[in-house]
This record gives structure tokens, sequence and C-alpha cells, in this order.
């Protein structure tokens, strides 16, 4: 389940955001984007999942296992994103919230029992039937995080995802985001503004503020051995 952005352009009528960036992520890899605010981060990740401003215009190619994605509506591309605000509906309780994620081709009683499973093997069996509001912040993240799983992405967009979490509990989710992509063998990329988030022996891709023309110089690929030297 790899993921190919090929010579991508996001342009508007004022600006460019992005030009001419390319990478390639395997499947169970996550590349990390790091850069200034409005360098074009978020809209990266908008452009992959289908779900960029209209007031953009998209250049280049974007595949998913060998196969361009860039002409499928959103609910096509089977692409999840985690951002961070869980996102959690607060009329449903934690196992209706995770069900929500799972296909419609699934019959309630199927949709029921796969998610208490879900609650089951991360040990959060006994939040089941309590309401989102009734759950700490890391459970929210998890259930959060385990929904968009649940609704089988070939890729995993993670907007931020940690940054509202304090400390102990950063380190912990974020571990745990990073485990269950690697268990499930997908591409992830994950958009951050802390070093602490890349994880060991991953690339970071690092870009600077547009130039004076507007324009985004070419992406730097950050290697792990650079990162932690």
């Amino acid at each position: 389940m790899s993921l190919s952005v090929q010579n991508l352009t996001i342009k508007s009528p004022q600006m460019t955001l992005l030009h001419g960036m390319s990478f390639t992520i395997e499947n169970g890899h996550i590349l990390s984007v790091m850069g200034p605010s409005g360098c074009g981060k978020s809209t990266l990740l908008s452009a992959i999942a289908g779900h960029l401003s209209p007031e953009f215009e998209c250049l280049g190619d974007i595949h998913v296992n060998g196969k361009s994605i860039l002409a499928l509506p959103a609910e096509k591309r089977a692409v999840g994103i985690l951002f961070q605000d869980d996102l959690l509906f607060p009329h449903l309780n934690v196992w209706q919230n995770l069900a929500f994620g799972l296909p419609d081709t699934m019959t309630a009683s199927e949709k029921k029992s796969r998610a208490l499973q879900t609650l089951e093997d991360i040990d959060l069996a006994d939040i089941a039937y309590k309401a989102p509001q009734q759950i700490s912040g890391g459970q929210r993240a998890r259930v959060s995080l385990m929904r968009t799983l649940l609704s089988h992405p070939n890729v995993i967009l993670l907007d931020e995802p940690f940054s509202k979490l304090d400390k102990p509990l950063r380190k912990a989710f974020r571990a745990f985001v990073f485990q269950q992509i690697k268990n499930r063998n997908i591409a992830a990329v994950m958009v951050t503004h802390d070093e602490d988030d890349v994880p060991e022996g991953s690339t970071c891709l690092q870009w600077p503020l547009p130039t004076a023309s507007d324009i985004t110089p070419p992406a730097t690929l950050i290697k792990p051995e650079e990162k932690h030297a």
C-alpha cells in the first residue's frame, strides 16, 4: 500500500504553495512533514485526501498502490485522516463511534461486535458504553484513531494529532499510533511542528518559507542519520 506523490504543484491565483514536490512512502512507513505555518503542509494533506479547496489547482499526480487517485472524489480514495481534535460524535457512545467507521456492507450486529472487539484489543472494553465526554483525552484520541483505521484506509494522514496532548500522554499515544500503522502495514504522512514526533529511523520532509516570488523552494529530505546526528 505505497503512496507516491509525483511532481505535485498546488497553486491559487495569488500564490504557489507547493512546487514540483515528489516522494514515495512504502507501506508500514511514516513520512514526517515539517515547516512553518502557511507553507502548505495541511494543504498537501488536503490534496492527497481529496479535500482541496476549489481556489487551488493541483498539478502532477498522486498514486496509491500504483494507481492514480487524483481524479477520484474523497470518498473513493480510501485515505483516512487523524486530526489534532478527536472529532468523536457526542450523541453516540464509544462503541457506536467506532461502528460509524465500519463499511455499510456489515450488518448492525456485525458492526457492534467488531467495535466491541476493537475496544477489547486496545484494553478499552470498560468504556464501550460511555459517552465521549465521560472518558479521558487519551482514551478519546485512541478511539478516534481506531475509528479511522476501521474504515480500512490504504493511506493515513496525521495532521498534528499529538499537539493538544500533554507530554506524558503525547509520548504514549504517539507510540500507539506508530505501532498501529506498522501492524496494519499502511503508508502514512504526518504533519508536525515537533521534532520529537518524528519516528526514530524515519524520513522527515522539511521546506522553508515561500520566497519573494511566492514559490516554495524544493523540499529538503532529511535522512534519519541527519536528524538524529
